[in-house]
């Protein structure tokens, strides 16, 4: 992709709203440098501070405050860009940011520096998505996984699939170009070993951007039953904290509480509902409804029971009751009120069940074990990257054509369409990068990041 010149110079306040010690106001464009130089005077060198007192159109000093400059093409966007760092108050960052818009620059669309740095060939777009979601990560690893995507550990591994591709498109078209020939090319064991390898390393990557994405997006998931088992309980457990009122009343729980957590490195959100059960109370009855409505947008469900009763007629109603999209967990919960405490697994009709406590925390670690499982989260996440739905989306379809060439090659019929197969599984992968990309798909990307990147 041939840089992109631009003929405006936008900028934005680059750090968060609300007071701080330092803020920042970033300008990016051919006019960065001379719009600087009216508020503050001559620049410094490239990237060196100096102290400078910044002026509005009025000549009235607004703050001092550091300057930093970097000269395009060695910045961030690959343009001119100024850091004008002043005092975090947001009436100075404000009148700071007016001030260079009165100047000539123009404020900055959300993502628009990022954007930038994409389309002068600073960033691909895996690369710079990853920036939004550092920023975004709600747990260390999903920090350390979206940094490994900026350094471009998911676009190295992207460029090295699309070589092999490429190469295996030159060698199948060509023997297509000389088909009438008495040898059959396509017929070579080493071809044919060599798509297989390739299936192979795609799945490979789909399995580790599965994974990816799961520290980036977390996993949602609803705490269900009837009342009084426990819900709450397990949530404050854990929560580590009180977050949820807990009594020995049944129905205490009355609206959907949720709770962000860190479980393990795995971003977790908990739903408490209310219990499910037939009630006259116009308030429980709402409960309930707003219960069930969570459940549907849920990615799995912990259905609790009590352990000394065991899964009860009304416990299997219930349980057949919740969307069948719906992954289940059967949560014997208070064993610690059975003489046999100790905590256990087991499958009944392809639903995992688990033995806990949550009034004294045995059996956590198994739950937790579990979560990471159903999420596709490796206990070991050396080298792990974060990815995005789409990503894994386009590794699918890149997938799909891959086992369709293969299939058709090792058939060796309709080999006029294992070419295309092939041409198609490298368009899906160029979508990752960048490589291949709509308007359209650009703007839903960096609409979602925050204004200043």
């Amino acid at each position: 992709m041939s840089p992109n010149p631009t003929t405006d110079t936008i900028t934005a306040i680059a750090t968060p709203s609300g007071r701080g010690a330092i803020g920042v106001v970033r300008l990016s464009g051919p006019d960065a440098a001379q719009i600087a130089h009216t508020l503050c005077g001559a620049l410094p060198s490239p990237r060196v501070a100096a102290l400078r007192s910044f002026r509005d159109a009025d000549g009235n000093t607004i703050d001092r405050g550091l300057v930093l400059y970097f000269p395009a093409p060695h910045s961030f966007t690959g343009e001119d860009v100024v850091e004008l760092q002043s005092h975090g108050g947001p009436v100075v960052l404000d009148t700071l940011l007016r001030a260079t818009c009165a100047a000539g620059a123009r404020i900055a669309r959300p993502g628009e520096f990022s954007e930038r740095a994409f389309l002068n060939d600073r960033l691909d777009l895996a690369q710079a998505e990853a920036i939004a979601d550092l920023i975004d990560a709600g747990t260390r690893d999903a920090a350390r996984a979206a940094m490994r995507s900026l350094d471009g550990e998911l676009s190295r591994r992207v460029g090295q699939l699309t070589a092999e591709l490429v190469s295996l498109r030159v060698f199948v078209e060509g023997a297509l170009d000389f088909s009438d020939e008495d040898i059959d090319w396509l017929a070579d064991a080493g071809l044919r070993a060599r798509v297989e390898a390739l299936r192979q390393q795609i799945a490979q990557l789909l399995k580790e951007a599965d994974q990816g994405r799961r520290l980036r997006d977390g996993l949602t998931v609803a705490l269900t039953g009837r009342p009084n088992v426990g819900k709450s309980t397990l949530l404050n457990r854990l929560a580590g904290a009180d977050v949820a009122i807990v009594t020995d009343i049944p129905g205490t729980t009355r609206d959907v509480l949720r709770e962000n957590l860190d479980l393990g490195g795995l971003p977790l959100t908990v739903v408490d509902t209310a219990g499910l059960r037939e009630s006259s109370d116009v308030v429980e009855q709402e409960g309930v409804r707003r219960a069930r409505r969570a459940l549907e947008h849920a990615e799995v469900a912990l259905f609790l029971l009590e352990a000394p009763q065991g899964l009860t007629s009304e416990d299997a109603a219930l349980l057949a009751s919740l969307p069948q999209t719906l992954q289940r967990i059967v949560l014997h919960n208070k064993s610690d009120l059975l003489n046999d405490t100790a905590p256990q697994r087991w499958v009944e009709g392809g639903v995992v069940h688990l033995s806990l406590s949550a009034a004294d925390g045995r059996g956590i670690d198994s739950l937790i074990h579990e979560l990471h499982r159903v999420a596709g989260i490796s206990e070991t996440r050396e080298g792990s990257f974060s990815a995005r739905t789409r990503h894994v989306d386009a590794l699918r379809r890149t997938l799909a054509f891959v086992q369709d060439a293969e299939q058709r090659l090792r058939e060796g019929a309709d080999v006029e369409l294992a070419a295309e197969e092939l041409r198609l599984a490298q368009d899906a992968l160029g979508e990752i990068t960048g490589k291949i990309s709509s308007d359209d798909l650009l703007g839903e990307i960096f609409s979602r990041f925050c204004i200043g990147k």
